[in-house]
């Protein structure tokens, strides 16, 4: 496996809006910069690239633009970029749900393009290395609902006294992916994965006006101040997963960054001693988009200004998954804002070792839920655009797509994986 990678750094002037809670927050500060992270990887066959940015999310249109000029730079085909943004409140408006049309950053968005040409074009420095998969738990986040004995939702960041009882369900995974540098076996590059919001810095008044990357980019900074490795963040499915410590400012951000950071470094520890266990032979790379097709809720239908610039009018949505593997892992990128309980659905009905969500990845369709979540209410089910089944036709269409996915990147010659290779470790007893 060969890997070129790219940093550019993408922070807009300050003045501009930000993304955040409120459609007139203008940033007066900047805390950190936001920043552009990019990783082709290439595996003698066939090339994918992964990029991730510090932004809110991005609509479909400029996804699948930018995909194209991606992938004839590269000369690949564009279902093997993916692009998806780290979700951070604290960038640019760059999405057109949720803001007027005069504070998209358009002038923005074109630099951005630019920048993302410049740094694909410059990808030429290809260094042979392992590939490493790690799971571990980090207790980092929490869920935002509280529901009543009676099925009702309260959202926790309105009623914060009611924190200590929402004990909702939490993806508590921080996935990797650790690359190793062939001829020293010191760490190159690491991709992390975790379910969070980044919101861990936005404190009321200064702290959610100050242009910011949050953990996402505290995580990254850590890493590579202390293994020399380059580092990407991938947001994962984080509809209702917040931090334990959201909006208390830039020392909950920096703290929640640093322990997630000490969590990767463990897992290059481990993964470095047992290669065994964790480096992955014969890593192929491939990719592959499906669409889903679902019909828009009457209430969105009837107020079509609150639905994304491409469905306005419509009467449904046809959206994509995409699914980027390396080796025996999987990042499924989905259209939105992914609830944890439908991401750990697709989680476990993978046929990969180990799976990951990338946020926000083929569109920006708001919040994406459980069917229930529309009966319990809530700020996320009332958010969801399309109807409640739409999100079990979206898990059942990432879970086909992984399965055909693995199965062309690895034919089995028989009963397909994994029914063919799982052995129990006890007999099953006969009837």
């Amino acid at each position: 496996m060969k890997i070129a990678w790219f940093k550019t750094n993408i922070s807009p002037e300050i003045g501009c809006y930000l993304a955040g809670y409120s459609l007139n927050d203008i940033s007066v500060a900047k805390l950190d910069d936001l920043f552009m992270t990019g990783l082709c990887l290439d595996d003698g066959t066939r090339k994918v690239l992964l990029v991730s940015f510090d932004l809110i999310g991005l609509d479909e249109q400029y996804i699948k633009a930018n995909r194209k000029l991606c992938a004839d730079i590269l000369k690949i085909p564009e279902d093997a970029v993916m692009l998806t943004p780290t979700h951070t409140h604290t960038g640019p408006e760059s999405r057109s749900l949720g803001s007027r049309p005069e504070q998209i950053h358009r002038k923005y968005l074109d630099e951005l393009s630019v920048k993302l040409c410049s740094a694909v074009r410059g990808l030429t420095d290809f260094r042979e290395c392992s590939v490493s998969f790690y799971s571990s738990f980090c207790d980092e986040n929490r869920n935002r609902r509280y529901i009543t004995a009676d099925n009702h939702a309260t959202f926790t960041p309105h009623r914060r006294e009611v924190v200590p009882l929402a004990t909702g369900f939490a993806d508590k995974e921080l996935g990797q992916l650790c690359f190793f540098d062939s001829k020293n076996n010191l760490p190159i590059y690491v991709i992390g994965n975790y379910a969070a919001h980044p919101l861990a810095g936005h404190s009321p008044g200064l702290g959610g006006l100050r242009i910011s990357a949050d953990y996402p980019g505290a995580f990254r900074d850590y890493v590579t101040a202390n293994t020399g490795a380059e580092c990407m963040f991938v947001s994962g499915a984080a509809g209702d997963m917040v931090p334990r410590e959201d909006e208390l400012g830039d020392e909950a951000m920096r703290g929640m960054g640093i322990r997630l950071g000490k969590a990767a470094i463990a897992g290059l520890c481990d993964s470095k001693r047992n290669p065994h266990r964790f480096v992955m032979d014969d890593v192929k790379v491939g990719s592959c988009i499906r669409t889903f097709t679902a019909p828009l809720r009457r209430k969105y239908i009837d107020r079509p200004e609150c639905l994304p610039l491409e469905y306005r009018g419509q009467k449904e949505a046809t959206l994509e998954i995409q699914c980027l593997a390396v080796g025996d892992t999987c990042f499924v990128g989905v259209p939105g804002e992914l609830c944890a309980e439908l991401g750990q659905e697709i989680k476990w009905h993978s046929p990969f070792r180990r799976t990951f969500i990338a946020y926000d990845a083929t569109a920006y369709f708001d919040y994406i839920a459980p069917a229930n979540f529309l009966v319990s209410g809530g700020y996320e089910g009332g958010s969801q655009r399309f109807t409640a089944r739409g999100s079990l036709q979206l898990v059942q269409t990432a879970v086909d797509a992984m399965f055909e996915l693995r199965e062309s990147l690895y034919p089995s010659n028989g009963e397909p994986y994994p029914d063919g290779v799982f052995t129990p470790l006890v007999d099953i007893p006969k009837n």
